[in-house]
């Protein structure tokens, strides 16, 4: 699979599947534009000295750590599960997942009518669950025996053919419609930007990691964040700096009218609602608010 790929490029795995999506998206939002085709497993990327190849979330850790790609992005669960904590280097964490920027918690759930109250009450019971040595290292801990069998998918339905399941989970709405409970957290997770040591040690990939990782972060930081402009009276510029947030502060611009000038801010987008009626009040007049596609602080 790799001779396809271009010796002199900095080989990136991409998780395919459900992140997939959301993984392209958040790379145009980064600056770089990705195209897939239906039946190919390599993303073409505008930026020449990028190659790309689509593996599952589960398996990438595994290939940055065999040296097959120089980097990838996977679920902190998948690094934890492979074993590969040690033998990878973490570039930068990415809040951001399928469905929301939320992590996504790994959670021991039983049916709602179950009489288990807590994992100990599993004791020699059988758990199914995608996520087998961590499931296994967790209860190995507490000296609990159980039996854990993999589940090849739809792990939900097992709760209730078998005694338990360790499944994922974001907002808990599925655990819900399948009537189960949540008894404990066993791992919340995160996307992570990883790559080899040995990648990481070569300079010129190094810089263009760490330059990835910059963008990446700076397209998910703007995510939850506007700019705002507006024009104020001079005699209104005190008390309207004094109540505006800003990473340092706010931009001002002299105007043509020497009695007004232009002032320019990024805030959190739930400040904007309760921020705008106060500006106006305050003397403020075109006042705009515009989406952000990097945030660098």
């Amino acid at each position: 699979m790799t001779d396809r790929l271009p010796p002199t490029s900095l080989r990136i795995g991409m998780p395919s599947g459900s992140l997939q999506g959301a993984t392209v998206e958040l790379f145009g939002k980064a600056g770089y534009k990705v195209n897939i085709d239906s039946r190919s497993v390599f993303p073409r990327f505008d930026d020449p000295n990028i190659s790309g190849v689509l593996f599952r979330a589960q398996e990438i850790s595994r290939y940055v750590v065999d040296g097959i790609i120089d980097c990838g992005l996977t679920g902190y669960d998948w690094v934890v599960e492979n074993g590969n904590e040690a033998d990878v280097v973490e570039i930068c964490e990415l809040e951001y997942s399928r469905a929301s920027n939320n992590p996504i918690r790994w959670v021991l759930a039983v049916p709602e009518e179950s009489p288990v109250q807590k994992p100990e009450d599993l004791a020699g019971k059988i758990i199914a669950t995608e996520l087998v040595k961590t499931t296994q290292r967790y209860f190995e801990s507490r000296n609990i025996p159980v039996t854990v069998e993999f589940s090849w998918g739809t792990t939900e339905i097992k709760a209730r053919l078998l005694d338990g399941i360790v499944d994922c989970t974001e907002t808990g709405s599925s655990l819900k419609a399948n009537n189960l409970r949540i008894v404990e957290t066993l791992l919340k997770s995160t996307t992570r930007f990883i790559a080899s040591k040995a990648a990481w040690s070569d300079p010129v990939k190094r810089e263009k990691m760490e330059n990835i990782a910059m963008l990446l972060k700076g397209a998910i930081d703007a995510r939850s964040k506007v700019g705002l402009k507006m024009n104020v009276p001079e005699a209104k510029l005190a008390e309207v700096v004094s109540f505006l947030p800003s990473e340092k502060s706010p931009t001002v611009s002299r105007l043509a009218d020497q009695a007004w000038v232009a002032v320019e801010v990024i805030l959190e987008e739930k400040q904007e609602r309760e921020l705008i009626p106060r500006l106006k009040r305050a003397g403020a007049t075109g006042i705009i608010t515009y989406p952000l596609n990097k945030v660098i602080p």
